[in-house]
Formats: structure tokens, sequence, C-alpha cells
């Protein structure tokens, strides 16, 4: 069938006017006519009788201008489903973090964007780095964001943006007795660790700071898939873990952890997120970056 026939014969039957539709559609109202007439011929059924002057719709007629009303109609939703996407008032937008941004930068972000777009579903999923990167590189998700290294790996297809810099800490209970001391790496390393999965871009950094300074890497003493529940074993006074200082500020505050000041080494923790190299963002993902952004700053 052909749409624009169609469209035309629409106009013109629900005004019930050659005039009024070649003015709605900006043509001429014998190109009207006559594009009427070619169309009344495709279809080879009547579609108007004279009345006198005027003319009426034929029963077929008044039929198809019924369809027709429900085929435009739903063309008009289709183009608000469309401008809605891409003025970001309706979608999905998929997040994936590691723990330290999922838990420390993500919640009041996300808060945020959903009060200024409520009809756009957030999912939000936590998981370690290499998890976060294959689910963004596997379009599982729109946005990762991760604290550590790692992203080289990923180079060729991750477009990176630094967010908030701080220092990965040695930290163990207030009551330990390597609280608030002063020791080499060789020797902390000694001690027993507790540590997150493997996988976990800390646990990585401190292996590889162990290569780097050519000392054997800790015994992994205790190994949990939270920082929280590796947290609360160092607070009852076993082991050491090599975390975030953005996660422990509080226990230090409290004095309820302790740092072990360990020579020459201060390591540096990068929170970024990330899209998609050489993919156009959407709206919605630009505003949530936008968001992001102006939280780190005016918190960190």
């Amino acid at each position: 069938m052909n749409l624009h026939g169609l469209r035309l014969f629409y106009h013109v039957a629900k005004d019930r006017s050659f005039t009024k539709a070649a003015e709605l559609l900006r043509i001429s109202q014998p190109a009207v006519s006559s594009q009427i007439k070619q169309f009344e011929k495709e279809m080879g059924i009547p579609l108007f009788i004279k009345d006198g002057k005027k003319f009426k719709l034929t029963e077929f007629g008044s039929a198809l201008a019924e369809k027709a009303e429900i085929l435009f109609s739903y063309e008009e939703k289709l183009d608000d489903f469309v401008t809605d996407y891409h003025l970001s008032r309706k979608g999905r937008l998929a997040v994936t973090a590691t723990y330290l941004p999922a838990n420390f930068v993500i919640p009041a972000c996300a808060a945020v964007f959903k009060a200024e777009n409520e009809e756009i579903e957030l999912n939000l999923t936590t998981t370690n780095s290499h998890g976060a990167f294959d689910q963004l590189i596997h379009h599982k998700a729109d946005i990762a964001m991760y604290a550590g290294g790692l992203v080289e790996q990923y180079g060729e297809n991750i477009l990176s943006e630094e967010l908030v810099e701080d220092e990965i800490w040695f930290v163990v209970s207030a009551n330990h007795r390597l609280a608030n001391k002063r020791v080499t790496l060789s020797e902390i390393v000694k001690e027993p660790f507790i540590m997150r999965e493997k996988g976990s871009s800390t646990r990585e950094r401190l292996f590889s700071l162990c290569q780097t300074y050519q000392v054997l890497p800790p015994k992994i003493a205790l190994q949990f898939n939270g920082i929280n529940e590796a947290i609360h074993s160092v607070l009852t006074g076993y082991g050491i873990n090599f975390v975030s200082s953005l996660v422990v500020r509080d226990y230090m505050k409290n004095k309820k952890l302790a740092r072990v000041y360990v020579e020459d080494i201060k390591v540096t923790n990068k929170i970024a997120i990330c899209t998609r190299r050489n993919e156009k963002r959407s709206v919605m993902v630009e505003k949530f970056l936008d968001i992001c952004r102006k939280y780190v700053k005016d918190e960190y």
C-alpha cells in the first residue's frame, strides 16, 4: 500500500476538505486531488462519492479512514517514543561498578539521576574490575565505574575519565601490634593478609607492588567476596588489609582501625568512569556522567 497516498487520504477524510489537507501538508490543493485520484486508482475501490458540490466517503472509504487513524496514531506514539529516548525522558541505563565507587559514589549519583529522570530504568551491579570492563565491552552495561588499575588491558575499547584520586593504605585493627608503626614492605608482607577475591583491583595492585620491589607477596590468610567482610575481619585484630582510604576513613576517625606506614611506599588509587570508545554517548549517559562529576567535585 502507498503510505503517502494513505496519509493524504486520511487528512482529506478527517477534515472533509481537500483544501485543509493541502494546507496542513503544505502542498497545493490540485496536487492533493491528483494524488488522491491516483491512490484511489491503485486501491481499485472508490473512496469518495459526490454529493452535489461536496463529497462524502464511501462505506469502504469510511472504514479505511478509521483504520488509517489507528495507524497514524501509532506512528505519533512511535515518534514520541523516539523523542523520549533522545531527550532521555525514558529508557534504560545500566551501570556497573567495582566496590569502592558502588558504595561511595554511585548511590548518591543514582538518587539525583532518578529524581530528575523518574521514567528511566536504572540498573546497578557491583562486581570486580574484570567483571565491570567485560560488562561494558559486551554491551551489558552503558557505564562502568572502577577504582584501581587494569583499564590499560582494555584501552582499545574503553574511554576512561578520572573522577577522583585517593591513597591505598595498609590498615590493621587499632589494637594490632603494628598499629601506627612504620615498617618496610619486606616486613609487612610477612604478616597474614585479609583481602578480597582474585580479580579485585586492590589485590592485584598489592601483588604488583611486591613484584616491583622484588619481595615475595604476602600470604592471603582470609579471602572474602566483599570488602565489608574483610574489614570486619581485620577489626577483630587479626591480619592486615590493603584498602582505599575512602573505605576506611570513618573507621579511622572512630579509631577502630589504624594505618601501618610502609617506608617509601605510596600507592594512589583512581576512581574513574568508563564508556565504550568510538561510540556516541546517549543523552542519559551524558546526564549521569555530569551528575557523577559534580558529586565527586563537591564531596571530595
